[in-house]
């Protein structure tokens, strides 16, 4: 599977701290993936139009504020577990009715915010997770505040549903699904870090991106949901595997970034499909 060009340019330069990365960088690792320079340039061009990346005086390009709060989510995902508390049963809802929703593109920025956390809808105009997150409510609406949601949306904390109501709340994500995934990744990461170390350079960049890119976004986008509706050591055991193949990863970009000119203190930790903001609302 190739990256859009905007995605692999959000990619690589998430992989960075902040540090800028040189347009011929940008441009030898899309080579690897079959993209022409002229689609890496036009990206450049809308993406900075859109204010997700800028360019210094030196022809260097690196994520812009406007991309810190999405770049906060992402890169949490090697703490995923520090970021759930024991759950007490209450849950944390998010009410719509008073937002913009004539307004497309806050519609999406909302609708970002809400996946980002793993909120599913319960009732009209009503979304609802577990009360599970480090922080609470007051945390967890600044982090809805900063993805995105509107000002109108109303967040607080549920407590005392009927049975019934509690029952189809739990039903809201299909945990068993879950659980497939994340086997299946588990599975998949080690089977690619088996032989990556013996494949070509360029595949082994290729596999690792992409691989690990689909890992990360499982992880981005997972709800984050507690015992008893999941288990939480099938969770961690994909943190855990994915931290592991990130190194391998990382070690055969090495060189590549090196020899480009582009900061090494990480190699790309895709973020692919993380719904990267470009244009007001708009996703990448």
């Amino acid at each position: 599977m190739r990256p859009a060009p905007k995605s692999l340019i959000l990619d690589l330069l998430s992989s960075l701290r902040g540090r800028p990365m040189p347009v011929r960088a940008l441009v030898a690792a899309a080579d690897v993936f079959g993209i022409s320079p002229e689609s890496i340039r036009v990206a450049l061009v809308r993406l900075c139009g859109a204010g997700t990346v800028e360019r210094n005086e030196r022809g260097h390009y690196r994520l812009a504020a406007a991309a810190a709060p999405v770049q906060r989510h992402v890169a949490a995902w090697t703490r995923t577990e520090e970021r759930i508390v024991p759950w007490r049963g209450g849950w944390i809802g998010v009410h719509t009715a008073g937002a913009a929703g004539a307004d497309r593109a806050r519609g999406r920025r909302r609708d970002r915010a809400l996946h980002f956390l793993g909120f599913r809808r319960l009732a009209a105009h009503l979304f609802v997770r577990p009360d599970n997150l480090k922080g609470g409510v007051p945390a967890v609406r600044d982090e809805l505040r900063a993805l995105g949601l509107d000002a109108g949306a109303v967040v607080f904390g549920i407590t005392g549903l009927d049975p019934a109501t509690d029952a189809r709340a739990r039903g809201l994500w299909d945990a068993a699904a879950l659980r497939r995934g994340y086997r299946a990744t588990c599975a998949a990461l080690a089977r690619s870090a088996a032989r990556l170390a013996q494949l070509p350079e360029r595949e082994a960049m290729v596999e690792s991106f992409v691989l690990g890119g689909r890992a990360i976004r499982q992880l981005v986008l997972d709800p984050l949901l507690p015992e008893p509706i999941v288990p939480a050591r099938e969770r961690a055991a994909l943190v855990d595997a994915m931290r592991a193949y990130d190194r391998l990863g990382r070690a055969r970009w090495r060189g590549f970034m090196r020899a480009h000119g582009a900061p090494h203190l990480e190699a790309p930790r895709s973020a692919v499909a993380a719904r990267w903001p470009t244009r007001a609302g708009a996703v990448a």
